[in-house]
C-alpha cells in the first residue's frame, strides 16, 4: 500500500487519481496511524522550503515516516519541494532538511551570461535518465516532464543523480540514495510519463 502524505501541501488528489485509475492500493495519510501497513511513501511538496519543512514536522507524521524510511527501508519518493526536503539544507531558507540524500539545494544559476532563460523554470522539459534505474524504465524521451521550480538539488556524490535536465545549465532532476528517491519535476502533472513513473514506483 502506498501512503501519500497529506500535510497541507502538494497535489494530493492528482496522485490519488492516478493510483485509483491504475487499481493500485493507496491511502492518503494525515496521521501517523494512517501509515500503518504502508509499503511505500510519497512525499509531495509545493511552495517554499522552510514552510514545507515546518508543515511536515508539525504534521505528526515526521517521526513515523523517518522510522519507516530509515529504519525499515521502505521506498519513499519526494516530489518537487518534497525532493528538496531530502537534502541537508536549502539556500531558500534556514530550516534543516531531512538529510536523507547527501546534498544541498541551491538557486538555479545560469552559466551563460547571455542565457535567455527565466526563473522559475516552468513548463515541459525532457530528461536524460539512467536507464538502469527501474523507477525510470519505459519513459518517452520526447514527451518529457512538467517542471515548476527555481532551486535545484546539488548532490554531494554525483552517483546519486539518476536523471538530469537542462535549463541554462545541466542539473539533477531525479536523485536516489538506496530506498530514498527524489524528483524535481511533477509526475502527477506529466501525463503518460508521469503515470508510468508512478506505476514504476509502485512496483519497486
Amino acid at each position: 500500500m502506498i501512503a501519500i502524505l497529506h500535510y497541507g501541501l502538494g497535489n494530493i488528489k492528482a496522485f490519488a487519481n492516478i493510483y485509483h485509475e491504475a487499481n493500485i492500493p493507496f491511502r492518503v495519510a494525515e496521521s501517523a496511524e494512517d501509515l500503518n501497513g504502508a509499503s511505500k511513501i510519497i512525499l509531495p511538496g509545493v511552495g517554499s522550503f522552510d514552510h514545507a519543512v515546518r508543515q511536515f514536522r508539525h504534521s505528526g507524521m515526521a517521526e513515523r515516516v523517518e522510522e519507516l524510511v530509515m529504519g525499515d527501508h521502505i521506498p519513499v519518493l519526494g516530489v518537487c519541494v518534497g525532493m528538496q526536503m531530502l537534502a541537508r539544507s536549502s539556500e531558500e531558507g534556514s530550516e534543516s532538511g531531512l538529510g536523507w540524500i547527501p546534498g544541498v539545494v541551491r538557486k538555479i544559476r545560469f552559466t551563460d551570461t547571455n542565457a535567455r532563460e527565466l526563473l522559475p523554470h516552468m513548463g515541459w522539459n525532457t530528461i536524460d535518465p539512467d536507464d538502469r534505474e527501474p523507477l525510470l524504465a519505459g519513459l518517452d524521451p520526447v514527451a518529457g516532464f512538467y517542471f515548476l521550480h527555481s532551486y535545484r538539488f546539488e548532490c554531494d556524490n554525483e552517483a546519486n543523480a539518476i536523471a538530469h535536465a537542462d535549463y541554462g545549465a545541466r542539473f539533477a532532476c531525479v536523485v536516489r540514495e538506496k530506498n530514498v528517491y527524489g524528483m524535481q519535476c511533477h509526475p502527477e502533472k506529466s501525463h503518460h510519463n508521469g503515470i508510468r513513473l508512478l506505476k514504476n514506483f509502485a512496483e519497486l
